[in-house]
């Protein structure tokens, strides 16, 4: 799988970028990202930027379409600071829109002197120019933020990086020769069509192992992900809750049960996805 970042660590050369999209900047004490949000924050960019604001100006509303009620549109200016990952080049300066929200009189807060990280990505034909990703593509800079992300981005950027997952394809049940042994396989369908499996294997007298395989071949020897990884994250928040009937391809209602079942488990075992910035 070809990596879609390259990682920089010192101060950005080369043309100013503008960055054309809204997005939110997280405000004061808000609660920290988990680890979905930056994995979300990560995972729709081309690059993301440390920047400073240096400049700031209300939009008119003739020039800003679309801005939520209890919003306004800025015109930013910023110094790029760092460029945590990327490969599109970018300058000592950018410019971008952002939305804010207003306070009881109608103004936005005062960004200047304040840093933030950006998700973004170039605008096609529009050489300097990026967009931002979402609504969230703008979070509020902090060093312990910036150290919990750099790990999701080498994460992303490894050649054998989890695939998005988009569903469940198919599932089978099949019992085995003792009363109490089956195996459940659980066929997943990716973005890229990348093979992604889990495995649900039970025997009498043995708690139910489960794990998750990236090759054609099932592999019986997978291991669950480890939580808060970025394999974790491609399952425990974008897998559907329960097994959808359609993908169940087990003939007999016990094996369909089991079927259903050992994909609960599955579910349960990868626990909840919690967000604090909203779904992706």
């Amino acid at each position: 799988m070809t990596s879609r970042f390259s990682f920089l660590h010192s101060t950005i050369l080369g043309a100013v970028v503008t960055l054309a999209v809204a997005a939110a900047p997280a405000p004061s004490g808000a609660p920290q990202p988990t680890y979905a949000d930056l994995a979300d924050f990560a995972d729709a960019a081309d690059l993301v930027a440390h920047v400073q604001v240096t400049k700031q100006i209300v939009l008119p509303p003739e020039r800003a379409q679309n801005v939520a009620p209890g919003y306004t549109r800025l015109y930013i200016e910023a110094r790029t600071k760092g460029l945590l990952a990327g490969r599109a080049p970018l300058g000592s300066a950018v410019r971008y829109l952002v939305d804010v929200p207003v306070d009881e009189r109608g103004k936005p807060a005062k960004l200047k002197k304040r840093e933030f990280l950006l998700s973004a990505r170039p605008v096609p034909g529009r050489p300097g120019e990026l967009q931002l990703t979402g609504p969230s593509a703008q979070l509020a800079y902090d060093a312990d933020i910036a150290a919990r992300l750099r790990p999701v981005l080498v994460e992303l950027a490894a050649a054998d990086a989890a695939p998005p997952v988009t569903g469940v394809r198919d599932a089978l049940a099949v019992p085995g020769t003792l009363v109490g042994e089956s195996e459940t396989q659980i066929f997943l369908s990716t973005e890229s069509g990348d093979p992604v499996s889990l495995t649900v294997v039970r025997r009498p007298g043995m708690e139910p192992v489960w794990g998750v395989s990236y090759s054609e071949i099932v592999d019986q020897a997978a291991r669950p992900p480890e939580r808060d990884t970025l394999a974790w994250y491609r399952l425990a928040c974008f897998l559907p809750a329960r097994l959808p009937a359609g993908a169940n391809l087990s003939q007999d209602p016990a094996s369909r049960s089991q079927a259903a079942q050992d994909y609960s488990f599955v579910m349960q075992q990868l626990g909840p996805c919690p967000r604090v910035l909203g779904p992706r």
